[in-house]
């Protein structure tokens, strides 16, 4: 019998992966294919919908629909857009989702595909970030097993794998320090756009990239790892890994340090997650340590990276920070991208917003809905425009 699968953002560089994880495990002989959504990539996603027979394609874009019919115009595939839409697709009963929308738009998503059952395969850490302790509720409510695709987490879900939860000390995240880990601040202020997406280890998005850049993905990283393993946050460590061959690790009460590794290739934490709890074939490279000669380790400097500090004092406020901390970081980045404020002032503007906004992310609680969390994140991008046009004002 085949699995039934949907991926939620298909046209994306996790997206993409997954689908050729899929076809090499089998393609259409081995599975259903529910639904594939995208945005603006129409051409690739009703190419990847023929090839998979997909069910259901769904663009994020309403205005994108047509040209999506007609790009499908001929096959079996359904063709739909829009927010509710997106959320309908994920309503379709699947026994495995991947979850890869990129930002707090995939959270929704998200939610609605942990209603199922079966795996919720999450590469979309924002759900965590944002709304961990809804995500998890809702997993546990339903019998969904969540199996992080980030190859941090899913380093570290690896590691625990057979092991007492209980008897995990702390868990230590690698970074690779991105393209200025030995840059000097003063330097850091001139980066351009094209300069932060050039990721030195792993092939990523535009946005992913610079947010790695800044570090701001391994802040979002921490206050995911805090959610989805219930760690207290002076669990929660980063080292500097220059090569990303250990992709994290996992130190327990004995001394002993579990740590995961292997090539710098999103294919292989998205076939764990497939195969789960199961481990089967893939075509990556393997690892030859003669070659490798050497692993690299160096403290995280939080001076320069200073949104590690940040993460930081998120899961020390806990409630709802999660969600200020990301929509401020998401239009920090609109702002980078488009010139109107620097490379550094990414940092500068979410500290603004989180300490303007620490009131109302405390009061939360712990039994928020999901109208909460989107509130919350758009009070905090209307404050990070202000910020935004008052620095550009003054400038």
């Amino acid at each position: 019998m085949r699995r039934r699968v949907s991926v939620f953002g298909a046209t994306g560089s996790v997206g993409r992966n997954t689908i050729a994880v899929l076809e090499e495990q089998g393609g259409v002989e081995a599975f259903e294919v529910v639904a594939l959504t995208g945005a603006g990539n129409i051409a690739l996603l009703a190419e990847q919908a023929r090839r998979l027979s997909a069910r259901l394609a769904v663009t994020a874009d309403p205005e994108r629909l047509e040209p999506l019919r007609d790009a499908l115009a001929g096959s079996d595939v359904e063709a739909a857009a829009g927010p509710e839409a997106l959320l309908a697709a994920a309503a379709e009963p699947a026994d495995w989702a991947m979850s890869a929308i990129v930002g707090a738009a995939g959270l929704g998503v998200s939610l609605r595909a942990a209603e199922h059952g079966g795996v919720l395969a999450l590469a979309n850490k924002e759900s965590l970030v944002c709304a961990g302790e809804l995500l998890r509720a809702t997993c546990a409510r339903h019998g969904t097993t969540l199996v992080p695709v980030d190859s941090e987490h899913s380093a570290i879900f690896q590691a625990l794998r057979g092991e007492d939860a209980a008897a995990a000390e702390r868990v230590i995240l690698t970074a690779s320090g991105g393209p200025f880990r030995d840059w000097p601040r003063e330097r850091m202020a001139m980066v351009t756009p094209a300069q932060a997406r050039a990721h030195p280890n792993w092939d990523m998005g535009e946005r992913i990239s610079i947010d790695s850049a800044t570090m701001f993905n391994k802040a979002m990283e921490m206050i995911e790892a805090r959610a989805l393993f219930d760690l207290s946050p002076d669990q929660v460590e980063v080292i500097i890994h220059p090569q990303s061959i250990i992709h994290s690790m996992v130190g327990f009460n004995d001394g002993s340090i579990m740590a995961q590794l292997g090539p710098s290739d999103m294919r292989g934490a998205i076939g764990f997650a497939l195969n789960w709890p199961d481990r089967r074939d893939l075509s990556l490279e393997r690892l030859d340590f003669a070659r490798l000669s050497r692993l690299d380790f160096a403290a995280a400097d939080p001076v320069r990276f200073p949104a590690l500090r940040l993460a930081r004092e998120v899961m020390e406020a806990d409630g709802l920070s999660g969600a200020v901390f990301n929509a401020a970081k998401e239009a920090a980045l609109d702002a980078f991208l488009i010139g109107a404020i620097g490379f550094l002032d990414m940092a500068i503007l979410v500290e603004h917003v989180l300490d303007k906004l620490a009131p109302e992310a405390a009061q939360s609680g712990p039994d928020y809905d999901l109208d909460a969390v989107l509130e919350l994140d758009a009070t905090a991008r209307r404050m990070s425009g202000l910020w935004v046009a008052a620095y550009s004002g003054g400038r």
